[in-house]
């Protein structure tokens, strides 16, 4: 019998109402998230690590423009793109995370590169940049990441702080992020995390999701974790830590660690949230607080299911 392996991933909660968008783009949004799982499960079912799988998935993300990271990503309050992104290892408790860059194609590379070299856990801005470009990573000059949706969203953001109406702003309107959680054969646990943050954000914010322990978590034989939605609450509470924490000290299962995490401790601050984490026995959850979260998973057996909001899709079987 083969060791089980799965992969969840979701896109963020910063998901649009559903009359925003018309159904054929509903559709092209659960095939790329689909696209992410396939190329995430494909690895795994090879007899890749977890590390890669997380990466591929995310990659597949960061190149759509549906998603708020990479390509896609929203524009901070001077109209330039900076993006974050971490990766982790739950077999070692290692971590690479780049905050603020400006020209790596897709920062999750970046952050897997960090974490594979060694000399740091976290680097920001241009040394950032300048790593990933030293490390042979594709780069490009910051309008690669600018959309029409994502130029409209800072207007209507600034229009809004204008009109003193900024905290009457959806969740879709603010931030999102993209992440994915995966176990591989060996019984190993990765987690990775990429964003560009917030629409409007000051120039230089970071948030939680290059932070490990805040956005992004593995540890083996417990889970990975991977968090979307207001960073700052993340931050101040190690939510992504939060969930593993919960199931080693207090014995929680995983639903009952992510479920605390997102409608207790995240939920008591009144903001959108919402994460994807994986058990070492396979177990994928993905709760959420808003309208939506794009979200999708393959379970141990691999049935491959898609969502935005609460209807669920489920698609093809995958082999192994």
């Amino acid at each position: 019998m083969n060791p089980p392996i799965a992969i969840g991933i979701h896109g963020g909660c910063g998901t649009l109402a559903k009359s925003l968008m018309s159904e054929a783009q509903w559709q092209e949004v659960r095939a790329h998230l689909a696209d992410s799982l396939r190329a995430g499960w494909s690895l795994l079912a090879r007899g890749a690590s977890a590390l890669d799988a997380v990466e591929a998935a995310v990659v597949v993300m960061e190149d759509s423009p549906y998603f708020n990271a990479g390509h896609g990503a929203v524009l901070n309050a001077d109209g330039v793109h900076e993006l974050d992104a971490s990766i982790m290892d739950g077999a070692t408790v290692s971590a690479g995370g780049l905050c603020a860059v400006r020209r790596i194609r897709n920062p999750v590379r970046g952050a897997r590169a960090l974490l594979e070299h060694g000399s740091s856990v976290l680097l920001a801005c241009t040394a950032a940049d300048s790593f990933a470009e030293a490390a042979g990573l594709g780069m490009v000059d910051n309008s690669y990441f600018t959309t029409n949706r994502q130029v409209e969203a800072l207007e209507n953001l600034k229009a809004r702080a204008a009109a003193g109406t900024i905290a009457m702003a959806s969740e879709a309107e603010k931030h999102g992020t993209v992440g994915a959680v995966a176990l591989d054969a060996a019984g190993n646990l990765a987690a990775a995390t990429s964003t560009g943050g917030f629409s409007n954000k000051p120039a230089g914010r970071v948030g939680d999701t290059p932070v490990a322990g805040a956005g992004t978590y593995a540890r083996n034989g417990v889970c990975a974790v991977s968090g979307t939605g207001q960073g700052e609450y993340f931050l101040r509470l190690l939510a992504s830590y939060d969930v593993a924490a919960r199931m080693t000290y207090a014995g929680q299962s995983l639903a009952e660690a992510a479920n605390a995490v997102v409608f207790e401790s995240l939920s008591a601050h009144r903001i959108g949230a919402g994460l994807v984490a994986v058990d070492a026995a396979g177990q994928v959850v993905a709760p959420f607080n808003t309208v939506g979260m794009y979200r999708g998973w393959v379970t141990t057996d691999g049935e491959i299911t898609v969502a935005s909001h609460l209807e669920e899709h489920r698609l093809e079987k995958l082999g192994r």
